[in-house]
């Protein structure tokens, strides 16, 4: 018992003190809103048939079945034509602001109310990639992903700076928006458009109600204790999140691999033949007439999938072969965007892929793109140098000395 206590205080110090994975969760925050934004964008002429008023999954079918399965779309709130224009519109707005990581606690809850907005309004457009979209865009409420490599990052730096200076940084940005979206939530509210499934009402609720909890703690309390056991449920909460996405990725990856295992044509090697030659999947006709050339090579794709998909799993506890697997799961995924013609499905699965990648190497990707966009950014010109005035020598330059009461250090000649 003595022995298990020091490990256990260790774990629950590492879970309570600090959010796990940050660099994991910047990736997945990029990855998915990357995706439903290319998704968004791609599909722009073509979003009448998909989610409009006029599709072939008709308003009066939509609302027929979310008012039997009880499912949270804002798109049946109204069937006008300029409603579901606004719509569309402000879910790729949020995907935008959430990518660039603007805000991204509220981006993270409109996120996900853009992608359940338009997959809920119809269901059977939809394919595995979808599926996963639908479930991370969930779980994103619950984490911290705007850490590093976001707008908020670099404003939670400025603004240390700025107290380090003895200033007080405010912000009315986040009040603003705060009480804009608490309005419209409460006015939704009481017009009744939240009946139905009472999941993500209350998470939206909760979501505003622990907004308002924050910024009062640290405005209003006399010490800093409310502010560092808000602090702490935060990473608790973040770092479950993060342990449901892990665990999620390994669901999808050991369901298929034993569905796999049970299908006859996986069983004699011969599965992935089938697809590249069906006229929906194949892009490059030519391309897929080489990859099924070789029967070997057919046979080796087909088994290799599997064993990959199964083993992931239990390669989780030895990073060397867990890193591994990964590199030939992603590189399957970038092969079916190409070679299947399936790019935003492939997009959602690396990115749930991310939440493995060691945090090293996201640090030197980090890196590498921080240089890039050093050399790519205009040098302006040095600005010279100030001339010393009329009553001190050139050449002597001034000496600090401890600042004046209440005022800035004053040079001493």
């Amino acid at each position: 018992m003595n022995r298990c206590s020091p490990a256990l205080s260790r774990a629950v110090t590492r879970v309570t003190d600090a959010a796990l994975g940050p660099h994991q969760t910047a990736v997945i925050r990029i990855g998915f809103s990357l995706t439903w934004l290319l998704f968004l964008l791609r599909e722009f002429p073509h979003r009448q048939e998909l989610y409009g008023p006029d599709g072939p999954w008709s308003w009066d079918l939509a609302d027929q079945l979310v008012a039997v399965n009880g499912a949270f779309t804002p798109l049946l709130w109204s069937d006008g034509q300029v409603w579901f224009e606004a719509v569309y519109a402000l879910a790729v707005l949020w995907s935008l602001l959430l990518l660039l990581g603007w805000r991204t606690r509220t981006m993270s809850v409109l996120f996900m109310v853009g992608v359940l907005a338009l997959q809920n309004r119809s269901v059977f457009m939809g394919d595995g990639g979808d599926n996963v979209l639908h479930l991370m865009s969930i779980y994103l409420v619950f984490t911290r992903c705007g850490r590093v490599w976001s707008l908020d990052a670099r404003r939670a730096r400025r603004a240390a700076g700025e107290r380090a200076r003895g200033e007080w940084p405010r912000d009315r940005v986040g009040p603003l928006l705060w009480g804009v979206l608490g309005l419209l939530l409460l006015l939704v509210t009481l017009a009744g458009r939240m009946d139905g499934d009472r999941f993500i009402p209350a998470l939206l609720w909760a979501v505003w109600l622990t907004q308002a909890l924050w910024w009062l703690t640290g405005r209003r309390a006399g010490t800093g204790q409310p502010r560092i056991l808000l602090d702490v449920v935060a990473n608790v909460v973040h770092n479950g999140a993060l342990l449901v996405i892990m665990a999620e990725a390994c669901l999808i990856y050991a369901t298929a691999g034993w569905y796999k295992v049970q299908g006859s044509r996986w069983q004699d090697g011969t599965a992935v033949y089938y697809p590249l030659h069906l006229e929906y999947f194949s892009p490059w006709p030519a391309l897929a007439d080489l990859l099924s050339a070789s029967g070997t090579m057919v046979m080796l794709v087909t088994y290799g999938t599997v064993a990959v998909q199964v083993a992931f799993p239990f390669t989780l506890f030895n990073r060397r072969v867990k890193n591994v697997l990964l590199a030939l799961m992603i590189t399957e995924h970038a092969v079916i965007a190409v070679v299947l013609g399936l790019p935003f499905f492939s997009l959602a699965m690396i990115a749930a892929d991310a939440v493995f990648l060691p945090t090293a190497f996201l640090r030197r990707l980090g890196n590498l793109a921080a240089r890039a966009r050093g050399r790519l950014r205009p040098r302006g010109t040095p600005l010279p140098r100030p001339r010393p005035p009329a009553d001190r020598p050139a050449g002597k330059e001034p000496v600090e000395t401890a600042p004046a009461p209440g005022g800035a250090p004053r040079p001493h000649t």
